[in-house]
């Protein structure tokens, strides 16, 4: 007896209605972080060029990337949510990693070409002039992507996108890093220092490297078919576990995450004497009991019969 039954099959039409406000969501949020990141990028590349400032201009660089991972994670949500079709049977989650991934390659990019003008300033030795309007701009700047890099997150974290939490964690850096161009401004109008621009424009390098590096590592995760996290499995685990007595034991557990959905499959083993209806309920419930811990999960669960023959030992976690 082997049964193969799956929790992801639902109503066609509320599955629709639902799609279409996580969209809305989605799109609305990465909407407000394009028109935001547009309007700083021609700011800074205004102050910039005007400043001569290679700190401001990288500002600029930095939040062209931005407008850029923006544009990148407005495509990817409207992908993403799409339903499963005949070219796509786990769903369309995988645009996501995608996304996030080509946004950590930009900012990898973009802290290169920073790097290299700010050592060519060091070398020529060039002034920085109207120091003001460049603090006024930076400020801006520091206000401006607070609030959208929070408002991102919350939508990231409510819909469980990962292209989302990617925009805003490029938001949350160009905050740092418009906070030290603004505080190294305010030292270069104190102290004359003009070297202060580039040193700072290198710093600011180094801390999108480091949110790149992040980035690109939890974004691959779903494109290699990384295992859920352990706290994820723990979860798995504890329901089945809780559910012991109405089978003999489960195996060949996977899981695997593509964007916000997680795909759950193991075999359970049941008495051969039972019913097909009844090793039915039981892996219905245990796919439901999963899907109430953790959400956007499509659980498979493979039924077999235990072979007498050959009764495996089974561990503390009910696993052969």
């Amino acid at each position: 007896m082997k049964i193969s039954h799956s929790s992801s099959r639902k109503n066609l039409s509320t599955f629709s209605f639902l799609s279409s406000l996580i969209v809305l969501k989605r799109v609305k949020a990465a909407r407000v972080s394009i028109i935001s990141n547009a309007s700083l990028v021609c700011l800074k590349l205004i102050a910039g060029t005007l400043m001569f400032s290679i700190s401001i201009i990288s500002e600029a660089l930095h939040s062209i990337m931005d407008l850029i991972a923006a544009i990148v994670a407005n495509y990817s949500v409207r992908k993403a949510i799409q339903p499963a079709d005949s070219d796509h049977a786990y769903g369309h989650g995988k645009y996501e990693n995608v996304a996030g991934v080509v946004e950590a390659l930009l900012i990898f990019f973009a802290s290169a070409i920073i790097v290299y003008e700010s050592g060519m300033k060091i070398i020529s030795g060039t002034g920085v002039e109207f120091i003001e309007i460049g603090i006024v701009i930076m400020g801006i700047s520091v206000v401006v992507n607070f609030f959208v890099s929070r408002y991102l997150w919350e939508v990231a974290e409510d819909e469980d996108s990962i292209a989302l939490k990617a925009d805003s964690l490029h938001l949350k850096t160009d905050v740092f890093t418009s906070l030290g161009v603004f505080l190294g401004l305010i030292a270069m109008s104190v102290t004359k220092l003009a070297i202060l621009d580039p040193l700072i424009a290198i710093g600011i390098a180094f801390l999108i490297l480091r949110a790149a590096y992040n980035l690109f590592r939890e974004s691959s995760r779903g494109l290699v078919d990384e295992k859920l996290p352990a706290e994820e499995e723990m979860v798995i685990r504890n329901v089945l576990l809780e559910h012991m007595p109405s089978y003999i034991e489960f195996h060949s557990l996977r899981t695997r995450k593509a964007g916000n959905q997680r795909f759950i499959d193991m075999h359970v083993v049941v008495n051969p004497e039972m019913s097909v209806e009844d090793s039915h309920k039981i892996v219905d419930h245990l796919e439901q009991e999963i899907a109430k811990r953790l959400p956007n999960t499509s659980v498979l669960i493979h039924v077999e019969p235990q072979d007498w023959r050959s009764s495996p030992t089974v561990n503390e976690k009910g696993e052969i």
